[in-house]
């Protein structure tokens, strides 16, 4: 059961920052002797990416909330790279994530993932130039095996379209350009959406179901921000999190205890080891196959001292608010 989702890309980047050894031009054009994929025309970035605010209606997180992510992934788009190794794969722990491998013609593997409305880190210094009208950013590793090539759809905060190709001895972030054109002509281009479904969280905003009064109460006058396109946060320390994802319903057992939240499904609270934080979680509605529609409602205080305070209380409290917010099914 999955009760925390995070990023492998992060772990990956962020030592890349305290290291201060990001290499700025490592992907600013085609390295020959690396591309084994055919030889396609990758479209070039455009411009300087720009400085204003990001208006693009068919890119905007209400509509990038339905959108099926594997349509970025079909075997027609990943031949440009070589010969695609089975189907793509969707996350079943998050509704805007999709995963691939590609094999390119001299026996090499490429892993493909794409996120949409995702964090997109570095985007202020990394910025390309421009895909489809939107500000491109490529951010490499220092090794040159992965790179991260993203379309930025927000500014504040920046969020965007993101392909990590992992691309060891190949050129990755060609590859990322490669998969990133075409992506966003399809969402100017009526893309495929999940079937809309009557009180499904899938089209909820995570920063609108949590009154400012309730989260006042616990930190006053935080205000919300997106992480990514189903899931918020407030404040930093002590900060509140709201996120919704499909996984198997949560059950009693390891730590997580049964909690109420005023709703028509048993919801689960755990603290955690260091207690500062704890994590409420429930079932909203059926999804697919045996999984379903998951809220969590996270509260962390590093503040907190042993025995000062109890975090499930105060995120139960929260929870509690969220649940009276949801879509009715």
């Amino acid at each position: 059961m999955v009760h925390d989702l995070k990023r492998s890309r992060l772990a990956k980047l962020f030592p890349l920052v305290v290291a201060g050894v990001l290499a700025v031009t490592a992907c600013g054009g085609p390295q020959l002797g690396k591309e084994n994929f055919p030889r396609t025309t990758v479209p070039a970035a455009s411009g300087d990416g720009g400085s204003g605010p990001i208006t693009d209606a068919a890119v905007s997180a209400d509509a990038l909330r339905q959108v099926l992510p594997c349509q970025f992934l079909d075997n027609t788009t990943l031949s440009a790279l070589g010969a695609p190794e089975g189907e793509p794969t969707a996350s079943s722990v998050r509704y805007d994530e999709c995963s691939a491998k590609v094999r390119d013609a001299g026996g090499k593997e490429l892993s493909v993932d794409v996120q949409l409305g995702t964090i997109v880190l570095f985007a202020a210094d990394k910025t390309t130039g421009q895909v489809g009208g939107l500000p491109q950013v490529e951010v490499p590793d220092t090794t040159g095996g992965s790179c991260e090539v993203s379309a930025l759809t927000s500014r504040d905060p920046s969020l965007g379209v993101a392909f990590e190709i992992d691309y060891p001895g190949g050129d990755p972030c060609r590859a990322g350009r490669t998969l990133l054109a075409p992506a966003v002509d399809k969402l100017h281009n009526s893309p495929q959406k999940y079937p809309d479904v009557k009180g499904s969280t899938l089209t909820a905003d995570a920063c609108a179901v949590l009154d400012q009064s309730a989260v006042d109460a616990a930190e006053k006058g935080a205000k919300g921000g997106a992480t990514g396109l189903h899931s918020c946060q407030w404040g930093n320390n002590p900060n509140i999190t709201v996120m919704f994802f499909p996984a198997l319903p949560p059950l009693e057992g390891d730590g997580w205890l049964k909690a109420d939240v005023g709703g028509a499904n048993q919801a689960y609270a755990k603290k955690g080891t260091a207690g500062t934080d704890c994590k409420v979680e429930w079932q909203h509605r059926p999804w697919q196959g045996d999984h379903g529609e998951l809220v969590q409602v996270g509260y962390t205080d590093y503040d907190l001292k042993p025995g000062a305070g109890d975090p499930c209380a105060t995120a139960t409290t929260l929870a509690k608010s969220v649940a009276g917010k949801l879509p009715r099914p």
